[in-house]
């Protein structure tokens, strides 16, 4: 018989030690996004589900929760992404004329996880750019993200660039139903050869040779320019190849330690983008920490089409990676009815110092707090003193 406190798979309690990083993680990310201009909003975790799933597409539906609103009868959805509701206060609520940045942080539900290791209730973060369709919304979307990561010391990263239309323009004029389609867009992003060349059977000779090419367009600055040749000159294709081309240049110098690299068969998202996407990955990493890129057509749904770029990541996953921050410090105090004694450590929490008060018959918690001070009484008044050796915190 399963214990009645077994957790469903894939959902997990977080503890102290690592609910403290992520809660640190949170703090630095949205200051670094306000940093940058985005306003933080908060949208509900449930919504009617058409409003929710309006126009992501069947790979979200899948992902989402379903149940019965007892109001009002109507399917409601626990949201599986924050973006559409994003682009839904963008289009609805704001109904702002010029730029617009948002950003979000909260969880979100799976039905499924993503990976074998994943969670199925990630925190996810996220920011958007809504109002401007040139690449230098698509480049600062790219650079908060990378700033994110840094900030969280996750260590040497890289970040592989592709671009949805790549596809568009090497298909352009081939007739395919979504099914066949979608079964392509899995063989490429999975590198899949002998699945790509059965899919691509019958199609004409152009798109088999294109479909190919993409299949070995993945690496360095030479993947682009054997792109230029090994590609249909699709304008398309063209436009995405030389706006790649100009995101790497500027992302190269702003972060000159981040390995740039290209993926022209990593079709991820898909029916998604519109445009130039991204993934970062740690090193020696196989799961991206963050993906993002232009999504132009999330706002159309809801009567207000504009262009839109972003990105998200989950801070739970983030955290697994993070460098590891310090043990906070704090003061050991006696527990006790005296006024002063009480005064005392009221003045210090509100200073901002972390007082745990050693309650009769207990130790004080060490694992989660660097113990470096007490409060002790000296000559009748409470004052502070440095232990001489705080326990480590591995």
């Amino acid at each position: 018989m399963l214990s009645a406190w077994l957790l469903p798979e894939h959902v997990a309690d977080v503890l102290p030690r690592q609910a403290r990083r992520i809660e640190e993680l949170r703090r630095a990310l949205l200051d670094r996004a306000r940093g940058y201009g985005f306003e933080l909003v908060m949208p509900p975790l449930i919504e009617h589900l058409e409003s929710l799933l309006s126009g992501t597409g069947r790979a979200l539906d899948l992902r989402t929760f379903k149940l019965v609103d007892q109001l009002s009868g109507r399917l409601l959805g626990l949201r599986a992404d924050t973006t559409p509701q994003a682009a839904r206060i963008d289009a609805h609520l704001l109904n702002r004329e010029g730029v617009t940045r948002l950003c979000y942080c909260g969880p979100v539900l799976h039905t499924r996880p993503a990976g074998l290791s994943a969670t199925r209730e990630p925190l996810q973060f996220g920011a958007e750019i809504f109002g401007h369709a040139g690449l230098e919304a698509d480049l600062e979307a790219a650079e908060l993200a990378l700033d994110s990561l840094q900030a969280a010391r996750a260590g040497a990263l890289v970040i592989d660039l592709a671009d949805a239309r790549v596809l568009r323009g090497v298909l352009d004029g081939v007739a395919l139903d979504t099914a066949r389609l979608a079964e392509l867009v899995q063989a490429l992003t999975e590198k899949d050869a002998s699945a790509l060349d059965a899919l691509s059977a019958g199609l004409p000779a152009a798109a088999r040779a294109g479909l190919r090419a993409l299949l070995r367009l993945y690496g360095g600055n030479e993947v682009l320019q054997a792109a230029r040749t090994e590609l249909p000159q699709h304008p398309l294709v063209l436009e995405a190849l030389e706006q790649l081309q100009w995101l790497a240049t500027h992302l190269r110098n702003a972060f000159p330690a981040v390995r740039i690299g290209f993926d022209l068969s990593d079709m991820s998202g898909y029916a998604y983008y519109s445009g130039p996407r991204f993934a970062i990955y740690g090193a020696g990493s196989s799961d991206a920490l963050a993906r993002g890129g232009r999504y132009d057509e999330v706002g159309a749904v809801f009567g207000r089409s504009r262009p839109a770029v972003g990105f998200s990541l989950d801070l739970k996953g983030l955290s697994e990676v993070a460098g590891a921050s310090p043990a906070p410090a704090a003061i050991r105090a006696p527990w006790g009815e005296e006024a002063a004694l009480r005064a005392a450590v009221r003045r210090l929490r509100e200073a901002g110092e972390t007082v745990i008060a050693v309650l009769p018959g207990h130790e004080p918690e060490t694992q989660a707090f660097d113990i470096d001070r007490e409060l002790s009484l000296v000559g009748g008044q409470w004052v502070l003193r440095a232990l001489p050796a705080a326990r480590p915190v591995n």
